[in-house]
């Protein structure tokens, strides 16, 4: 009961604790960016949930505040990445040939590079900003979903009931959309369920170094580069942001493995 506890129902509550944090907190009650300046530095206690920071702000409202910027760029980029690269995966493995050689490469080229390297160059370019953030992480996190819808659609398209489809004078949109796509949807949930806590940690690190979400807007990881400067005085303006961010990570990749347990049609009942 303990195990099934934390390996389901403790993560689950998690995620959507976060997701309703993200989709409530612009109509709750909440002054994220209000300055109370005799409350600078105010540690965790009775009149203060999660404490203030150096300006004063309540980290608890901080803390809600950044839960729907994480949560906003990982639906958005995962959602983005999982359509562009499995419909790039899908149609370059049934059409073959040169179109398929060539996005082998580019794949090939984005893979020889570290993913978040190439999003922090590509933030970078493009400047500050949420919109930018999306884009970065987008432009570098389809190729996973490529590479495996391409490697799943390879395996099934020479199937009977894909060539029956065939010789019944079925288009290559037609049996990509009715006969192929469906059955790769599996491995494909399961892969966006992981790139979630990726998207969360990378977007974290873009804000981190000051490429994510800009001031006054607040987010997870600019909240823990801002409180850095005052760890030994005030270390709650650290944990507090970690602390969320790591149980959002480990929930969502919690699921993500119960998740995949489920949808594998090999395991042993």
């Amino acid at each position: 009961m303990t195990a099934r506890l934390l390996g389901l129902w403790l993560p689950l509550a998690i995620v959507v604790l976060w997701a309703l944090a993200a989709l409530l907190g612009p109509w709750l009650p909440l002054s994220p960016d209000v300055i109370h300046l005799p409350r600078i530095l105010e540690a965790p206690g009775a009149g203060s949930l999660l404490g203030h920071d150096d300006l004063g702000r309540s980290l608890a409202a901080r803390v809600i505040s950044g839960a729907q910027t994480s949560f906003l760029v990982a639906v958005w980029v995962v959602g983005i990445s999982a359509l562009l690269g499995t419909v790039i995966g899908a149609t370059s493995a049934y059409l073959g040939g040169v179109w398929d050689l060539v996005t082998v490469r580019i794949i090939d080229i984005f893979l020889a590079f570290p993913g978040i390297l190439l999003a922090i160059a590509l933030a970078g370019i493009l400047g500050p900003g949420i919109g930018n953030v999306v884009v970065a992480l987008s432009a570098v996190g389809w190729v996973g979903y490529a590479r495996l819808a391409r490697a799943q659609v390879l395996s099934l398209k020479h199937r009977e009931h894909v060539q029956a489809a065939l010789v019944l004078g079925a288009g290559p949109v037609r049996i990509l959309r009715r006969h192929l796509l469906p059955l790769i949807l599996a491995p494909l949930i399961v892969e966006a369920s992981f790139g979630v806590a990726g998207v969360v940690i990378a977007e974290a690190g873009l804000s981190f170094l000051g490429l994510g979400v800009q001031p006054p807007a607040a987010s997870w990881g600019a909240m823990i580069r801002d409180g850095a400067r005052y760890l030994l005085v005030a270390p709650h303006m650290v944990l507090v942001p970690g602390v969320a961010l790591a149980l959002v990570v480990l929930a969502v990749n919690l699921l993500g493995d119960r998740l995949r347990d489920r949808l594998d049609v090999r395991r042993e009942r």
